[in-house]
């Protein structure tokens, strides 16, 4: 079984536009390619990726699916359709599915001004041609009020598979446990709801973080969502506010290191592979 970073990213300040990339960004305020990710997945033994969105425009995924094409460690990319306007999402999945490794869609949710904006009619009708064409949803969770609605999509939705990126950010640096604790397992009562174990280095303590600082809310992802149904990401290059991919690896491991070897591959590639048709 192949080794799957399920969540990373490339941008270009030169070519592409994001609208939260600004200097006040600090060591994420330039250009990160494939050829400065490739000798750390190397390092790690990661063999193969899924590519995320970071900007809400048909430029953004159209570039990362040429990287696909450029890059075999490309398995998979998730990216964006405007969903608030299903007639236009429909035409842009039909375009985009014509590509083998377009894989899923995600929108920045976190960055609307109404935290409600995925649960709109508009949307949950898009999210409806994600179903049909066996896409699923990224869902970057950042507010308990997004984390909230997972459940409604879940059941409103119930074709549709459903990944919550980052856990939706535990409150792990102030060493919180609710409501993310309760939001979370109400969501994994739904068998069409996956979880990232990805990004959690940014909700530590940047300087001091280790694995035993994440390992209370990554203990009850495991619990409520079993391995079966949790993949590893690195969020690189994101992760540089708190380390190095090399660092969030190996504390990867350590964390899963109490699971048996079907749950560690299932977490280390064996979800993402059947969430997003990876193919050995």
């Amino acid at each position: 079984m192949a080794v799957i970073d399920a969540h990373q990213h490339f941008w270009n300040l030169e070519t592409g536009s994001y609208s939260w990339l600004t200097p006040e960004a600090g060591p994420l305020y330039r250009t990160f390619a494939p050829e400065e990710l490739i000798p750390q997945l190397a390092a790690a033994g990661v063999e193969r990726t899924v590519l995320v969105q970071a900007a809400d425009t048909y430029a953004d995924t159209d570039a990362m699916l040429a990287q696909a094409d450029a890059h075999d460690l490309i398995a998979a990319v998730v990216g964006w359709v405007p969903l608030h306007r299903p007639d236009e999402a429909a035409g842009a999945l039909e375009r985009y599915g014509r590509h083998p490794r377009f894989a899923g869609v995600r929108h920045l949710i976190h960055d609307d001004p109404d935290p409600d904006w995925v649960v709109q009619d508009t949307v949950v009708e898009s999210l409806g041609l994600l179903a049909a064409a066996g896409l699923p949803f990224d869902v970057v969770a950042v507010l308990p009020r997004h984390l909230e609605h997972v459940p409604f999509l879940a059941e409103r939705v119930p074709g549709l598979r459903l990944v919550i990126d980052h856990l939706a950010k535990p409150p792990i640096r102030e060493k919180g446990w609710e409501p993310w604790a309760s939001l979370i397992a109400r969501a994994a009562e739904h068998p069409n709801v996956y979880g990232k174990v990805s990004g959690l280095n940014t909700a530590a303590d940047p300087e001091t973080w280790t694995a035993e600082d994440l390992r209370p809310y990554v203990d009850h992802a495991l619990e409520v969502f079993g391995p079966e149904r949790l993949m590893f990401g690195s969020d690189w290059p994101v992760a540089v506010l708190a380390g190095d991919y090399a660092k969030v690896w190996e504390e990867t491991g350590v964390l899963l290191s109490g699971l048996d070897a079907a749950g560690r591959d299932a977490v280390l590639g064996g979800t993402a592979a059947r969430f997003y048709g990876i193919e050995a």
